[in-house]
This record gives structure tokens, C-alpha cells and sequence, in this order.
């Protein structure tokens, strides 16, 4: 694949937690990037709890990760599960860039989803619901492969790296087709 200028993805998600897995994950991923394209990770953990009340005036932390995602030709989000669920963390930071629904950075862009847990699904559940809720803010969310890590405190050594062969195949895979789509994207607005 011939990129003719570099492809900026946005990445967040990730976990709060000290080694977390999904942070491990995303840090990963911005080591994969195709070429041509860079992964720049956003620091969700400074956005406050969304209150609409805010939404004119939602404050810096909000106003740099809407930015991020604006000025970029993707997202990825790598998301844990919690109570068979997304993180709140990870949908309030969704739900304050996204609102006022005329500023929702996510409308028609490249979104790719990933997961990892240390339960046998993966962080599958948190990913469709997360998938509902990028449906309704109109993202082109990317639908294949599935990329659900399970058993994770298995597959990822200490320093952060993945030892799922098969796991890496589909990453690789869904970042190629994440920067394919952003790609075509700017393709069709020149």
C-alpha cells in the first residue's frame, strides 16, 4: 500500500490501572503502524465526568482530546471490560468530546476497536457495546477482524510484549485496514 501523505490515527483507551494490559495493548499498536501512519495516544485520565451543563465551555482536557481526534484520518480505541461493559472512563471521555452532537469528532471517521482481559472472552462484550454507541455517533466503525486478547495476563510478558502469534497477525491486520480506510477517506475529500 502506496500512501501519498502521512495517515495520523488517534489512539486512546487503555486502562487506569498500573500494567495494565490494554495500555500495554495501545503502546503496542503505536510500535505496528503501517507505514506511513502514526499512532499518537491520548491521555484520557484528566477528563472530568461529563456534565452537560459544560458542553459550551467543557475545559482544556476535553478540548485537546477533541482536537486529537479531529485533526486525525482515524481512531483506534483499545478498550478493557468492566462488568461486561465499557470502562466508565472510556465512555465519559466518549461522551464528552462527542457532545454538543454538532462538535462529535467521530461522524463518518475510520474507528478500529481492540481488547484485551484476562477472562476467555477478550473484552468482547465492552466491544459491542462500545460498537453501539459508535454507531449512533455515526463513526465508520471497521467490523473485521475481531481482535479479543483473552487470557492476557498469559500472552503479554513484563516489558509489554505480545506473545500471541496468531493475536499479532490480526493486529497487523486490522491496523493496515484501519489506515487503508483513512486513506481512502482523504482520497475522497481531495
Amino acid at each position: 500500500m502506496t500512501i501519498a501523505r502521512e495517515i495520523r490515527i488517534a489512539g486512546f483507551g487503555g486502562s487506569l490501572r498500573h500494567r495494565s494490559y490494554n495500555s500495554m495493548l495501545l503502546k503496542l499498536c503505536s510500535m505496528r503502524m503501517p507505514e506511513g501512519s502514526t499512532l499518537e495516544i491520548s491521555d484520557i485520565s484528566r477528563i472530568p465526568v461529563y456534565n452537560p451543563d459544560n458542553e459550551e465551555n467543557p475545559g482544556e482536557a476535553v478540548k485537546d482530546f477533541r482536537k486529537s481526534l479531529e485533526s486525525s484520518n482515524g481512531i483506534l480505541i483499545v478498550t478493557p471490560e468492566y462488568n461486561y461493559s465499557i470502562p466508565g472512563f472510556i465512555k465519559n471521555a466518549i461522551d464528552s468530546v462527542s457532545r454538543p452532537m454538532d462538535k462529535n469528532p467521530f461522524k463518518g471517521k475510520p474507528v478500529a476497536i481492540m481488547s484485551a482481559s484476562t477472562g476467555m472472552l477478550g473484552g468482547s462484550r465492552a466491544q459491542y457495546h462500545l460498537r453501539q454507541v459508535l454507531q449512533f455517533l455515526e463513526a465508520s466503525t471497521i467490523q473485521k477482524p475481531e481482535i479479543f486478547i483473552s487470557f492476557a495476563g498469559q500472552k503479554f510478558t513484563d516489558n509489554g510484549e505480545l506473545k500471541d502469534e496468531v493475536a499479532m497477525k490480526f493486529i497487523d491486520e486490522l491496523l493496515t485496514k484501519l489506515v487503508t480506510m483513512a486513506a481512502d477517506e482523504i482520497s475522497r475529500d481531495i
